[in-house]
Parts: C-alpha cells; sequence; structure tokens
C-alpha cells in the first residue's frame, strides 16, 4: 500500500545514510519509531551545502527536505519490515539552517509534509515544528526527524 505509493510516485526509498556518530538511524519502542535527524542525502552525497537563502535557493531548500523525508523512511525500515506497518505519521521536526534573518523556515519543511501526504494520504497528517538554527552537521542546510506510530500487530 504505501511503498506500492512510493512507487508510483516515482519515488524510491534511498540506502540509510551511516550515522556520522554513535547512534542508529532509528529505534522502535512499542508501537512507535523515532527516527535520529537524516540530512538530504541522495546517492551518498548531500544534494547542496550551505545556508539557505544565502547558498541555497528556496527550490533546492524544499527538495532537501523532501529527501530528508525519504532518509527518514528509509531510517524506519531499518526497524520494520515494511512502511506499510505505519499507521500514521504522528511528528516531523525539521531544522533549517539560515541566516538569522529568514522567517521562511515552514515552508522548506513543507516540503517534506508535502511528500509524506502524497505517500501516506491522511494518515500522513501530522504535528509537525520548524526551526531556523545557525548551522547542521556537514554544513547540510535541512535535517529532518520524525516520530511515526505503527499498526498495532494482533
Amino acid at each position: 500500500m504505501f511503498e506500492a505509493r512510493i512507487t508510483e510516485l516515482g519515488l524510491s526509498i534511498p540506502a540509510v545514510p551511516a550515522p556520522l556518530a554513535a547512534y542508529v538511524p532509528a529505534v522502535r519502542t512499542g508501537n512507535f519509531v523515532y527516527t535520529s535527524g537524516q540530512l538530504p542525502f541522495l546517492d551518498g552525497e548531500l544534494i547542496a551545502t550551505g545556508l539557505v537563502h544565502a547558498e541555497v535557493d528556496i527550490d533546492t531548500a524544499v527538495l532537501c527536505a523532501r529527501q530528508s523525508a525519504l532518509n527518514a523512511l528509509a531510517a524506519i525500515k531499518t526497524v520494520v519490515d515494511s512502511l506499510d506497518e505505519i499507521e500514521r505519521i504522528v511528528k516531523v521536526v525539521g531544522f533549517v539552517a539560515s541566516p538569522h534573518d529568514f522567517s521562511q523556515h515552514p515552508m522548506i519543511v513543507n516540503g517534506a509534509s508535502q511528500l509524506l501526504g502524497e505517500v501516506f494520504g491522511d494518515a500522513g497528517k501530522h504535528a509537525r515544528s520548524a526551526v531556523g538554527v545557525s548551522s547542521l552537521p556537514m554544513n547540510a542546510p535541512v535535517e529532518l526527524e520524525m516520530v511515526v506510530a505503527l499498526k498495532v500487530r494482533d
């Protein structure tokens, strides 16, 4: 269902980016999965680096948020057999590296929210925070973390 939808959209779940330090990509506890922060890696490289609106344009930053969401789904797959086990996306937290006077963080993180809506429909509607920060690991423009609820197993 959800995995088929990803394919229908012409997307794919990437390989999980290796952690940059002493943590795991995702942790499952009960019927919830929490992801670590995911950067916009595509084929092993960051899509862009730098501050949004200064060195990275808005459209590229939105693309980074979408890729970070796909990477978060890849992280979730490290602790579940299938994304079809997801009942709903509960929370998304997006961090946007930007100059102090940039205030369009929600627009950037919306790239991830829209992707999740396209894949999960109503189950993709989630609570969200979009936070501006002065820098992110590896000079990434966007970092994203997710909390998902899984279907209760019989």
